[in-house]
């Protein structure tokens, strides 16, 4: 008579033959054992993604946040950046096709990233700058498209306010990380560029991109609600972007903030205190002035009592770039050539400590042309105008000033394809994403048994 293992012994008994076996096949083939650990890992990682898709898609959301590849390169070394950058704008692109899978996939027609693919196509057929490598290329599109990869599929109103919240807590987040790092001694919270500036665990221009995305967030929240939460949240992240010492994205957030309060209406704003609100804002101004001399130390300060000149090396970097601009009018020289064209290594970079047009007009002129860049400037207009449709009168306001400002703010910063962008058209993403929710639930709720008006737009 055939003896069986007992219950309680046969997980025993197949852990250890599993055990044993992955000691086998690393012993006897290391190679297919890393490759199938490797497999397992990623499989493990995708299932979670997919059982836990939202929770996942905040904390990728706050980790590239804190613009953790700059705090990698400090620890690392510089070797760590570019790697970093890509893993964060890999994931976003998994993560968008999960969501697409799980909830459902869209075209979205006017996406900025159309234009960029039209880039590479005209780059590859007329012809790569000499220092681009045609795989270097490939790798600038994926890069380039990652931050609008959200915008392709149609995620829930769960998610979509899962984000918005996330978005809202970033800055805050990115500046405890940056608290933490400093009291272990890891990396500075202040850096010294023309005064004190707040960098939490990567760069103050990079903080102020991810504070301009919590400040419009907030301020759509506090139009719907004004809840004292929201409330809060949007005056910390005006008190860390004032900090950072970005003058663009501090003029930029305080602009939409105040024409918004002063022509947006809300129920749950009451015209009143919106007026308050500006009152207060133009009380504050002249004591910020009075105060600038005596607080100099403090960069945003220091800008106000003398405002200094030169301090990102636009003046010397743009030249570079028109006259490489110059050399490929029409179409360009390629998706990635704005990134070869001042060497990491060459003197003007060290000097700057950058290598980036800080002007995105002129960097697309280099990689799309007159054509490329007409037809990315276009694309971002009727992107801009089509998915704001579908949403709530304070939101829809609020979203396309937000698109003006962003588009003035393109002039003298880099804003299609730095992380904090990443973060900035994740959360557009979201707002598109819960405006079209609560229109379909709308249309729903007025009209219960005619299917026919409940189709999904483009």
């Amino acid at each position: 008579m055939r003896r069986s293992l007992p219950a309680n012994l046969l997980p025993c008994f197949c852990a250890g033959l599993a055990i044993v076996g992955a000691f086998g096949s690393a012993a006897l083939a290391p190679m297919v054992f890393w490759l199938l650990l490797t497999g397992t890992v990623a499989a493990g990682v995708v299932f979670l993604a997919f059982r836990h898709t939202t929770t996942v898609c905040v904390i990728w959301l706050l980790v590239t946040a804190t613009s953790i590849e700059m705090a990698l390169s400090d620890l690392v070394g510089l070797s760590a950046f570019q790697p970093t950058i890509a893993a964060l704008k890999a994931s976003q692109i998994a993560l968008a096709a999960i969501c697409a899978v799980r909830w459902g996939p869209r075209l979205d027609p006017f996406n900025p990233a159309w234009g960029f693919g039209l880039m590479t196509v005209s780059g590859l057929v007329g012809g790569l700058h000499p220092a681009l490598a045609q795989a270097d290329s490939l790798r600038s599109l994926l890069g380039s498209i990652a931050p609008y990869a959200f915008c392709f599929a149609r995620p829930s109103l769960a998610w979509a306010n899962a984000i918005l919240s996330a978005v809202r807590w970033a800055p805050i987040v990115a500046v405890a990380a940056g608290i933490v790092a400093h009291l272990a001694g890891v990396r500075p919270l202040f850096v010294d560029s023309g005064g004190a500036r707040l960098s939490g665990l990567g760069h103050p221009a990079f903080l102020a991109g991810v504070c301009l995305a919590g400040i419009y967030a907030g301020l759509i929240e506090v139009y719907r609600s004004a809840r004292p939460a929201d409330l809060a949240t949007l005056a910390a992240n005006l008190v860390i972007l004032l900090l950072t010492g970005a003058r663009a994205p501090l003029a930029y957030g305080a602009g939409v903030i105040l024409l918004s309060l002063m022509f947006v209406r809300s129920s749950a704003l009451p015209g009143r205190v919106r007026l308050l609100m500006v009152l207060a804002v133009g009380a504050i101004l002249p004591i910020l002035l009075a105060l600038a001399s005596e607080f100099a130390f403090i960069r945003v300060f220091n800008v106000l009592s003398e405002n200094p000149t030169h301090l990102s090396g636009r003046d010397y970097l743009w030249p570079i770039f028109e006259q490489a601009a110059a050399g490929a009018p029409w179409f360009g020289w390629g998706v990635g050539a704005g990134n070869v064209i001042v060497q990491p290594d060459s003197e003007i970079a060290q000097m700057l400590r950058t290598w980036a047009a800080h002007n995105e007009y002129l960097r697309i002129q280099v990689e799309g042309g007159y054509v490329g860049r007409a037809v990315l400037v276009g694309l971002f207009a009727l992107w801009a105008w089509r998915r704001t449709i579908p949403l709530r009168q304070s939101d829809r306001v609020i979203m396309r000033l937000v698109f003006l400002a962003f588009a003035a703010h393109a002039v003298t910063d880099n804003v299609l394809i730095s992380t904090p962008s990443c973060v900035l058209f994740t959360f557009a993403a979201a707002v598109f994403a819960r405006g079209e929710r609560e229109a379909q639930a709308a249309r729903e709720a007025a009209f219960p048994f005619d299917l026919g008006r409940s189709a999904v737009a483009v």
